[in-house]
């Protein structure tokens, strides 16, 4: 049996039987959902909670001085970041800085894939963030936001980890990089959705896991829309036969101004302003 069909009918039988091991949310990330969700919550509780990971918590002071959130005057200190955030956003915020700790491998090959899986959504990510408040500026009754747009993208190929995680007893799928496209392209939706089930995302979520790969239209303009474009944006769109049709109906609808829009100055300086909150 070949490593392509080997890997394939691995996950094939795994996921019809309930066996594969999918990644848990990040403690820290539990406790700052949690803690979001008690309406008792204040402002100084969630800073506790957030401050229990001091990685988290020096990043979440980064997010609250991004120039992507538009604020000239820093802030000293997280009680002061999670105020300036805002308890309606800290909760898809903290969540977004803490999955990181997820693409990780004591395998050097998965490692390797895991970092520059990581690289690639983040990137993602600063893309769909910019176009969206393009978007939003024009739009000023969107019922989209930044933040949940920050989560959804950087969730968008979660169901790609365990792929990688199984493809460590296949070492020849890293020689051969089309067997993880197929794994990808026949498995990662499923996983996919099965993952942000089992951490209780909200539903909007799910088409974003499930629907990047394809070029579907929603009834609405949704967050995979924006995740699209930045696949898009990277030339790693997986639909490239679609790709032509459904960007000029994005730019029909107003999400980018035309199929060049990573040149447009606004949304080119905001993809960097993005950045800053990452790197």
């Amino acid at each position: 049996m070949s490593a392509d069909n080997a890997l394939l009918t691995l996950l094939n039988e795994k996921l019809k039987n309930n066996l594969l091991v999918l990644p848990t949310l990040p403690e820290i990330a539990v406790r700052v959902r949690q803690a979001a969700d008690d309406p008792d919550i204040n402002l100084n509780s969630m800073a506790e909670v957030i401050s229990r990971d001091p990685a988290l918590a020096a990043r979440m002071i980064k997010v609250a001085n991004s120039a992507f959130l538009g604020r000239t005057i820093k802030v000293a200190n997280l009680a002061q970041a999670v105020t300036r955030i805002g308890l309606s956003q800290v909760k898809n915020i903290a969540t977004a800085m803490a999955l990181e700790q997820l693409f990780v491998s004591h395998n050097q090959e998965v490692a390797t894939a895991m970092k520059e899986l990581w690289s690639e959504t983040m990137d993602v990510t600063c893309i769909a963030m910019a176009c969206l408040k393009h978007y939003m500026h024009e739009h000023k009754h969107c019922n989209l936001n930044t933040d949940t747009m920050a989560l959804a993208a950087l969730v968008h190929r979660i169901g790609v980890l365990p792929i990688l995680a199984e493809a460590e007893r296949h070492p020849t799928v890293f020689a051969e990089p089309h067997y993880l496209k197929h794994a990808i392209r026949d498995f990662a939706a499923e996983i996919g959705l099965s993952i942000v089930k089992s951490w209780q995302f909200a539903d909007l979520f799910h088409p974003v896991v499930t629907d990047w790969l394809n070029a579907d239209r929603h009834e609405q303009i949704s967050y995979v829309d924006f995740v699209r474009l930045g696949l898009m944006a990277r030339g790693s769109f997986a639909a490239v036969e679609q790709q032509a049709e459904l960007l000029d109906y994005y730019i029909q609808q107003g999400l980018v101004p035309d199929a060049n829009f990573m040149a447009n100055p606004e949304i080119a300086q905001s993809y960097q302003d993005a950045r800053t909150m990452f790197v």
